[in-house]
C-alpha cells in the first residue's frame, strides 16, 4: 500500500461508490456476525464502516479480521459500496456507504483499553457508554488514548482554527508575531515564579515568565509598534479548579494608541473567534466602570446575562428604629438588596429563613440576611413588624416590588462585605432559580479600575505597576489620594468570566520610578529588579498599551467545555500533577551536584515580600 494514495475515512460519500480505496486508521468498534465481520475504521477525518465478507475478501483476510480488537492500527484496501436501504447509520457522516474489504494488514496491536474510546454506535439507535464515569486522572494518565476520541480531537482542531483566526486577523492589522524569552529574570510579582537553576552560573536562577510584559514593552521601545504572541506563561499559584500552572495567552502591544483602539480591535477579533463555535456576539460591547460593577453586581467580573441588580436601600433606613440596621448605619455601614421578581412560590418562608439567612449567606461571609415577600400588596417576613408604614412603602417603591416578588437585603458596616456577599447571593439565586438564559453570551468591558489598593503589606498595584494612572499629577505621600486614583486599565468579561485584561502603559521613566517608590521599593531594589527597563524608557519610549487574552479560558467558552483541561492537549490535574509523566518528579543526585543545589539552605537570603504585581498584560 502506498500511503500517499490513502483515502480519509470521513471524506467518503455516495460519489465514491464503486471506487477501490486504500485506508488506514484505528478499529473504533467491531461487530461479529459469524461469517461476516463489521468494523468501524477511524482516522482524524471521521469514521467509516468496513465489511469483511467471504464474498469479497480471501479467506486469510477474513481469518485475520477475526483477530481485530478495538484500537488496533490497520491498513486495508476495499471497494466503496452503497448500503442497503434500511441499514444506513445516520449518526455517521459516512453512514450511507461502507467499504467491502479485500485486503488487510495489522500495523500495530493494542492492549486491553483502560476505558472506552469509541463514541459512535455501529447500529443506528444503539447506545454508547460515555466517558463521564471515567476518573479524570485515569484519562490524563492515558491521555494519548483519550485524545483519540473524536470529541477531544474536534476540540483541539477547532482550537487550532481559533489560533489561526487570531493570527490571520492580527496579520491583517499590521501586527508582527515575535517570540520572547522563556528563560528570563525573576521579578517580584503576585504569583510565585517557577525557578530554573543555571549550571553555568552556580547559585543563580532563571525564572519562567509569568507573562511577556516587560519584553513586549521593550519591543515598543524598539520601534516595532505592533507586536503579538500566542505565549506560554507559567505561574506557581495556589490551586484552583480551573487553573493550570502553565497556560497560553494571546499577548499583544501597540504604540501610539489609546483605549479605543484596543476596544475596537479586540471586539472585532472576539466576534470572529466566537463564530468558530457558532456563537454570535453583538457589537459594540457595553462598558461599565469598576465602581458601577461593584455597586450593582458586587464583582469586577460582572455577569450581565440576567438582572438581579443591586438596589441601595441605605437611605430608607436612615431614621429606622430597627436595632440591627440602626447600629450598622451608626457605624457608617450600608444596606443593599436584590429583588427576585415573581419567585415567591419557589422561595418559601422556610427556605428564606432557615436556608438562605442562616446557612447560605453566612457562608458568603455576611452575618445574615433580611428577607421580605410581597403578598397581596403588602410585605411579609418575620421582622416586617419592626419597620414603620413609611419604611415599608419606601421599600416597595425602592425595589419596584410587586406581588410574588422576594426582596433579599444584606446590611453590614463594611461596604466591601455587603457587595461581596450580595454578589455571591445574586449568582446563587440566579443559578438555583434558572434565571440565566441558556446559550447566551454577553460581553462587557470593565473600565476605570483603581490604580492602587490597600493590602496587609501596604499600598499595592491593582493591576500591575506598569499601568498608567488616569491623572498624572498627584501627591505620592497622600495615601487617601493614592487610593482614589483611577487607572487606564480595562478587562474584557463574558458571562462573569474574565477573558483578558490590559492597560495603557507608563512610558515616562520618571513616572515609572515614582510608582515603584510608592509601592515601597528602595532605589537599590528598583535598580536591581527594573534598572534595565527604566533605562530603556529613557531612550524615546513611545506611548503604548496592550492586552492579553487567556486562550485556554476563551477556547473553553467558545467550544462549550466546562474545564480548560478539555481544550488542552496534555494538562496537569487539579493538583498541578501530570498523571501521564508523573511530573513533577525527583532528579538524580548527580544533577543536583552539577547545579550546586545539594545544600539548599546555604546562601539563602530572606527577601521582603514586594507589593509588585506585573502578571497582567
Amino acid at each position: 500500500m502506498i500511503y500517499h494514495d490513502r483515502s480519509k475515512c470521513g471524506f467518503l460519500n455516495l460519489k465514491d461508490v464503486g471506487r477501490q480505496v486504500h485506508m488506514a486508521g484505528w478499529v473504533d468498534a467491531r461487530r461479529d456476525h459469524g461469517e461476516v465481520l463489521f468494523i468501524h475504521l477511524r482516522d482524524r477525518s471521521g469514521i467509516v464502516q468496513v465489511v469483511f465478507s467471504p464474498e469479497f475478501a480471501p479467506s486469510n483476510v477474513c481469518q485475520l479480521a477475526v483477530s481485530l480488537r478495538n484500537e488496533f492500527c490497520v491498513r486495508l484496501t476495499g471497494r466503496v459500496m452503497k448500503r442497503e436501504e434500511g441499514t444506513e447509520n445516520p449518526s455517521l457522516k459516512t453512514g450511507a456507504i461502507e467499504i467491502m474489504a479485500q485486503n488487510l494488514e495489522i500495523l500495530s496491536r493494542s492492549k486491553k483499553l483502560p476505558f472506552p474510546i469509541s463514541e459512535k454506535a455501529m447500529v443506528a439507535g444503539a447506545g454508547i457508554g460515555g466517558i463521564e464515569s471515567v476518573a479524570e486522572d485515569l484519562r490524563l494518565q492515558y491521555r494519548y488514548l483519550d485524545l483519540r476520541r473524536p470529541t477531544m480531537q474536534d476540540r483541539l482542531i477547532r482550537r487550532h482554527r481559533i489560533n489561526k483566526c487570531v493570527r490571520d486577523y492580527l496579520d491583517e492589522r499590521g501586527f508582527i508575531e515575535i517570540e520572547t524569552p522563556i528563560l528570563t529574570k525573576s521579578t517580584p510579582e503576585g504569583a510565585r515564579d517557577y525557578l530554573v537553576p543555571s549550571r553555568l552560573h552556580p547559585g543563580r536562577f532563571y525564572a519562567l515568565p509569568q507573562s511577556p510584559q516587560l519584553f513586549k514593552q521593550l519591543l515598543m521601545v524598539s520601534g516595532f509598534e505592533r507586536y503579538y504572541q500566542i505565549a506560554r506563561c507559567f505561574r506557581d499559584e495556589d490551586l484552583r479548579p480551573n487553573r493550570q500552572p502553565e497556560f497560553t495567552q494571546l499577548d499583544l502591544e501597540a504604540s501610539f494608541i489609546e483605549e479605543e483602539f484596543i476596544y475596537e480591535m479586540i471586539e472585532n477579533l472576539l466576534v470572529q473567534m466566537f463564530e468558530i463555535g457558532g456563537i454570535k456576539l453583538d457589537r459594540p460591547f457595553p462598558r461599565m466602570t469598576y465602581q458601577e460593577a461593584m455597586d450593582s453586581m458586587g464583582s469586577d467580573r460582572p455577569d450581565i446575562r440576567f438582572g438581579l441588580r443591586f438596589t441601595d436601600a441605605t437611605d430608607i433606613f436612615k431614621y429606622t428604629s430597627y436595632g440591627i440596621f440602626k447600629q450598622i448605619l451608626q457605624r457608617g455601614g450600608c444596606i443593599k438588596g436584590i429583588n427576585a421578581k415573581g419567585q415567591s412560590e419557589k422561595l418559601s418562608k422556610n427556605i428564606l429563613q432557615n436556608e438562605y439567612a442562616k446557612q447560605i449567606v453566612p457562608g458568603f461571609g455576611a452575618k445574615g440576611m433580611t428577607w421580605m415577600r410581597m403578598i397581596e400588596g403588602r410585605l411579609e417576613s418575620n421582622i416586617v413588624q419592626f419597620f414603620s408604614r413609611e419604611e415599608q412603602q419606601a421599600i416597595i417603591g425602592c425595589f419596584d416590588a410587586e406581588n410574588g416578588d422576594v426582596i433579599m437585603m444584606i446590611a453590614d458596616p463594611s461596604y466591601e462585605m455587603v457587595v461581596s456577599a450580595l454578589g455571591q447571593l445574586r449568582l446563587h439565586v440566579a443559578n438555583q432559580l434558572n434565571l440565566i438564559p441558556k446559550n447566551a453570551f454577553c460581553p462587557v468591558w470593565v473600565t476605570d479600575f483603581p490604580l492602587f489598593k490597600m493590602t496587609e503589606e501596604g499600598i499595592s498595584s491593582n493591576h500591575h505597576p506598569l499601568t498608567a494612572p488616569a491623572q498624572m499629577e498627584f501627591d505620592p505621600t497622600d495615601e487617601q489620594q493614592l487610593l482614589s486614583l483611577k487607572s487606564r486599565a480595562f478587562d474584557i468579561v463574558i458571562n462573569g468570566e474574565e477573558l483578558g485584561g490590559g492597560s495603557i502603559r507608563i512610558h515616562d521613566s520618571k513616572m515609572q520610578e515614582r510608582i515603584f517608590m510608592i509601592l515601597g521599593l528602595s532605589e537599590n531594589e528598583i535598580e536591581e529588579k527594573f534598572g534595565f527597563f527604566l533605562r530603556a524608557l529613557e531612550y524615546g519610549a513611545p506611548p503604548h498599551g496592550g492586552i492579553a487574552l487567556g486562550m485556554d479560558r476563551t477556547a473553553a467558552m467558545i467550544l462549550g467545555s466546562e474545564s480548560i483541561r478539555e481544550v488542552t492537549a496534555f494538562p496537569k490535574n487539579r493538583s498541578a500533577y501530570c498523571p501521564l509523566t508523573q511530573a513533577p518528579s525527583s532528579v538524580s543526585a548527580k544533577q543536583l551536584i552539577e547545579l550546586e543545589l545539594t545544600d539548599l539552605r546555604r546562601g539563602v537570603k530572606k527577601f521582603r515580600k514586594s507589593n509588585l504585581d506585573i502578571r497582567c498584560a
